[in-house]
């Protein structure tokens, strides 16, 4: 088999979305498993309630997730995450903010979550193209 011809396999593409989902099936099943320290963390970002922004993240990340990994609705869990990943961003990466001790590193994870919500945009563009085109 060809190089192109592996890379156009179902089961690499497969495999390459559950590599770009896999942050947020660990960050919503940790949080589901430990309910107080995702309130926490909601909390520690000032979003109040806590317990409801919790749940509401556990369902986007779980959520939007299985939407990726199963095909349906593909574009729309893409779109989900590459806004929840860019807001998160700006609001857990304030490298503008930071201490110049911690600067350079909040500054890397800013601009990874900014590529990583490309990467989900791009998701949501192929998705879209390939229902337009009937190439499903």
């Amino acid at each position: 088999m060809t190089m192109p011809a592996v890379f156009r396999s179902p089961a690499v593409r497969w495999l390459a979305l559950l590599a770009l989902c896999g942050a947020y099936l660990q960050g919503g099943l940790v949080k589901l498993m430990d309910l107080n320290g995702a309130q926490a963390e909601m909390a520690h970002f000032g979003l109040h309630p806590a317990h409801l922004a919790a749940a509401a993240v556990i369902l986007l990340e779980l959520g939007a997730s299985a939407l990726v990994l199963t095909g349906r609705l593909r574009w729309l869990g893409a779109l989900a995450l590459a806004g929840f990943t860019a807001a998160a961003a700006l609001m857990a990466n304030r490298y503008w903010e930071a201490p110049a001790d911690a600067r350079f590193m909040t500054m890397n994870a800013f601009y990874e979550h900014i590529g990583l919500a490309g990467a989900w945009v791009l998701v949501a563009w192929h998705d879209l193209t390939e229902r337009t085109h009937g190439r499903r």
